[in-house]
């Protein structure tokens, strides 16, 4: 139940990294993104150009953990009260580190720019869980 948990705390924050890529990277100049960062127009297109790369940063960790979740569900197999993972290896891999590595960017941004807590929490909170739940669902 612990693995289940964390696999859908991973897959929360896949989704919150895409949604994090979606305002970096193409919605950058809206006034959604520019809310959401604080930003004025004129700072929304001095930092366009690294926007839209950590956009893909985002992106590109959410697919990580997303085909980690993917490729531990196909593995996995009822057993009782327990669940044996035939594919755990590969796909616990994935999962750890595209959420070990969302946290870590979540703590570099809240020692970084302590005023942007909230965003750091906000990017570090359910991969955080996912990793600690999952770990120890995997060690019992």
């Amino acid at each position: 139940m612990l693995v289940v948990a964390g696999l859908v705390l991973a897959g929360v924050a896949a989704l919150i990294h895409v949604y994090i890529f979606i305002l970096e990277s193409l919605l950058w100049m809206g006034p959604r993104a520019r809310a959401v960062f604080g930003l004025s127009p004129e700072q929304a297109g001095a930092t366009r150009e690294l926007a839209f790369n950590q956009g893909f940063y985002n992106l590109l960790l959410a697919v990580i953990a997303g085909l980690g979740i993917v490729l531990m569900a196909v593995g996995a197999t009822p057993v009782g009260a327990t669940l044996v993972f035939a594919g755990t290896p590969v796909g616990a891999t994935l999962v750890f580190a595209g959420t070990g590595s969302m946290v870590a960017a979540g703590l570099v941004l809240l020692v970084s720019s302590p005023s942007k807590w909230s965003a750091a929490l906000t990017q570090l909170a359910a991969p955080l869980l996912a990793v600690v739940l999952l770990a120890v669902g995997l060690a019992l």
